[in-house]
């Protein structure tokens, strides 16, 4: 039987139907002369909107501002482009290193046989070892017991780096820190920044008995909340000021970040009790308080007692 040609479908309907023809497409080479067209009507302007210093998704704007990605989360502040918040806040004149060692508990006097010795030799042999300084040593009582807090003073970065190079060609001290990791169960070093408003204590004896109480109280904030956080405690320690005398504020530069640390001295807990009564009656610190509790995802309280050798107690 004959095949009998096939019926095209299309055809006809191309034929029947006249669809519109498409505007041509322009393509631009990397080296051809661009196609000049009227340019769209402008987008009403939104201020904020564009503003590349209050962020950008755009790729330039990001490099150079911070993308709102960042912004929202933290990471870049509306700050940064004037200045780094420990720019800002920081004394800027010394670093400081928070050494914390945890002790094996059935090992604590042996730690401090040898501690005594690490540290004396800091403390009389500095000027040779780039000028270092030992700020305070506690032995925690409350909180974390068992662990030690040594708190080092450079001369900003290049004391710092100048130290560390000390310490590695300073063959006694280099002996005495091996003894010390058998009585340890870990270790860990923080580099923090005084705050401007708020300068650690210089060396001394307050005179009271085993050197008082010393309360370390440890705030993690929220990224990007430094500056709110200093701006509120510089009104709030005026308040504090008139019934304790603070022994230092820092906030973390390396190590664990976004940390805060406050050291106070009393005579004794009895006397903490009392101390911090007297300053919430004040107005001014329980605004303090209400403003930094915003700002803060957690805190702790240490209360630590002075080492025997150590230069402030």
């Amino acid at each position: 039987m004959p095949l009998r040609p096939a019926v095209s479908l299309v055809a006809p309907l191309a034929q029947r139907v006249s669809l519109p023809r498409a505007a041509p497409i322009a393509f631009r080479s990397l080296h051809a002369s661009p196609i000049r067209s009227a340019p769209p009507p402008a987008a009403p302007s939104n201020d904020e909107a564009d503003d590349p210093s209050k962020g950008s998704t755009g790729f330039l704007g990001a490099i150079f501002y911070g993308s709102k990605q960042a912004k929202e989360e933290g990471l870049v502040s509306d700050h940064d482009h004037q200045g780094q918040h420990s720019k800002l806040v920081g004394r800027g004149k010394y670093v400081h290193e928070k050494v914390t060692h945890a002790v094996i508990p059935s090992h604590r006097e042996e730690y401090l046989q040898v501690a005594e010795k690490l540290y004396r030799h800091i403390m009389d042999r500095g000027h040779e070892l780039g000028g270092v300084k030992l700020t305070g040593s506690w032995e925690t009582v409350i909180g974390s017991v068992g662990d030690f807090t040594h708190i080092l003073e450079y001369e900003g970065y290049k004391g710092f780096d100048a130290a560390m190079t000390a310490f590695r060609g300073d063959k006694e001290l280099q002996s005495l820190t091996a003894s010390l990791l058998p009585h340890l169960t870990s270790r860990q070093h923080q580099v923090v920044q005084e705050f401007s408003f708020w300068p650690s204590s210089p060396p001394r004896d307050a005179g009271y008995t085993d050197g008082g109480v010393f309360e370390m109280r440890t705030y993690e904030l929220m990224p990007g909340k430094l500056l709110e956080w200093e701006g509120a405690w510089r009104r709030g320690l005026e308040a504090r000021r008139r019934f304790v005398q603070p022994v230092g504020a820092f906030f973390s530069q390396v190590g664990q970040l976004h940390e805060v640390h406050h050291i106070w001295q009393y005579p004794d807990m009895d006397t903490r009790k009392h101390t911090r009564e007297q300053a919430w009656s004040v107005g001014s610190w329980s605004d303090t308080v209400q403003e930094t509790v915003k700002l803060t995802r957690s805190m702790k309280s240490t209360i630590m007692k002075p080492c025997p050798w150590s230069p402030l107690r």
